[in-house]
């Protein structure tokens, strides 16, 4: 199969221009992307355009990631309500350095025939002079044509309409498109769907000024079959980075998608055949409980991004959290199972703490008569154990590791209490 082919049946293109498919069979093609650094970490909504760049690598062709340092200055209005706050060069410098090791998992940047480039537009953005852009860029775009983008209709439509600033990003990029066909004959730009106004206007300015035929390929959005935006869950984002989304949160993020978008995310974000991914399709329908084709997901993504150590932690995580008996997880899994449950800490006591006590104090109950009637009725588990003796005391060795206590209220309210030197004090997060 061809990569437009490949392309296709896993249903990536959601435009292209004519002829691209037989121009990505007979040559050896140059092609980018655009990542705007207005964080220190990609998403999960920027895997697809990452996963693009990196089958396109793996059919012989060379692409190029353009990390916007000067674009991320301005602001892309495509898919914006209103005007992003802007960045300081020393944030975007920073984010800049950031993607870059992220992108790296995924893209070879070696010295092979095709090895992958990473540019910033700083680069010959921050050179350009405002007479000369207007000079040798802007005459060759009309403000019609620049307003019947739809990126820019819908903002001028709104209550707050796009500054000067937001309308002439369109031109910015275009000229990127321009300026890397010069330095390395890129003729193939990729994106989102939301930016083929973009793209086009980069195709029509190689046309004017180098008198050559450039192409554009754009991806379909990622929605949910909920409708609910992809990777925003109920504690926020789903980053790339470990520090900002947890190896485990990561997994699970995937494990939790819907049956009707299983094998749609399958061939979006993996690398596994037709074949493969058509008998996960039909073992899924037949055993929707067992649910062959989100663990699969889960795996080749989390070891996509994080490696298989980190596929391995999850499952066996996953696993003795559904044993109920947590006792024999370290600390560093804990923290990574829990990550946005509510915590507090308690000053470390020799003889322990009179449970009741330890629960009010803690904020698990609002009393120690309500933490009494709690353990009575059954519902209190410490550790993974149901506590049936209001009279109990815990004590520093009852705590995993000696630092951490994980108390379940009920059958999904969990609360950590940390076991610290000093005044007794209360940490909420999540």
């Amino acid at each position: 199969m061809d990569l437009y082919g490949e392309f296709a049946w896993r249903g990536l293109v959601y435009d292209a221009t004519e002829g691209l498919r037989d121009v990505l069979a007979r040559e050896q093609v140059t092609a980018y992307i655009g990542f705007d650094p207005t964080a220190s970490s990609l998403h999960v909504g920027s895997l697809l355009p990452i996963m693009a760049l990196a089958r396109l690598q793996r059919f012989g062709h060379a692409p190029i990631v353009v990390v916007g340092g000067g674009t991320g200055l301005i602001g892309d209005p495509s898919g914006k309500a209103a005007e992003r706050a802007l960045l300081t060069v020393a944030q975007v410098e920073a984010n800049v350095e950031a993607l870059r090791r992220q992108l790296s998992r995924f893209l070879d940047f070696g010295s092979g025939q095709t090895p992958a480039r990473l540019m910033n537009n700083a680069e010959w953005l921050t050179r350009l002079t405002a007479l000369e852009f207007m000079r040798d860029v802007g005459k060759y775009f009309t403000v019609n044509a620049m307003l019947a983008k739809e990126s820019v209709k819908r903002r001028l439509e709104g209550h707050d309409g796009i500054s000067y600033t937001e309308f002439s990003y369109l031109l910015l990029q275009a000229y990127d498109f321009l300026e890397l066909y010069d330095r390395f004959g890129c003729t193939l730009q990729m994106g989102g769907s939301d930016q083929w106004g973009n793209i086009t206007a980069g195709m029509d300015l190689i046309r004017r000024l180098r008198g050559a035929r450039a192409h554009g390929l754009v991806l379909p959005l990622v929605t949910t079959a909920t409708g609910s935006k992809f990777g925003k869950t109920e504690v926020g984002t789903i980053w790339l980075d470990r520090e900002l989304t947890r190896p485990y949160e990561f997994y699970q993020f995937w494990l939790n998608t819907d049956d009707r978008d299983a094998v749609k995310y399958l061939k979006f974000f993996s690398y596994l055949s037709q074949e493969h991914i058509a008998e996960l399709d039909v073992a899924t329908a037949r055993e929707p409980e067992r649910r062959h084709a989100q663990r699969e997901l889960a795996q080749q993504v989390t070891r996509l991004v994080h490696g298989e150590e980190a596929v391995r932690d999850a499952e066996a995580a996953a696993q003795t959290l559904f044993s109920g008996d947590i006792s024999g997880m370290s600390v560093s899994q804990l923290l990574q199972v829990f990550p946005n449950v509510p915590s507090s800490t308690t000053a470390f006591a020799a003889d322990g703490w009179p449970i009741v006590e330890l629960l009010a104090s803690a904020g698990v109950t609002p009393s120690k008569g309500e933490a009494t009637r709690l353990i009575r009725s059954g519902g209190l588990y410490v550790n993974g154990r149901r506590v049936v003796d209001e009279k109990q005391r815990l004590r520093p060795e009852d705590a995993i590791e000696g630092q951490l206590f994980v108390v379940r209220k009920g059958k999904r309210d969990n609360l950590l209490i940390r076991i610290v030197r000093g005044v007794s004090t209360r940490d909420t997060r999540g």
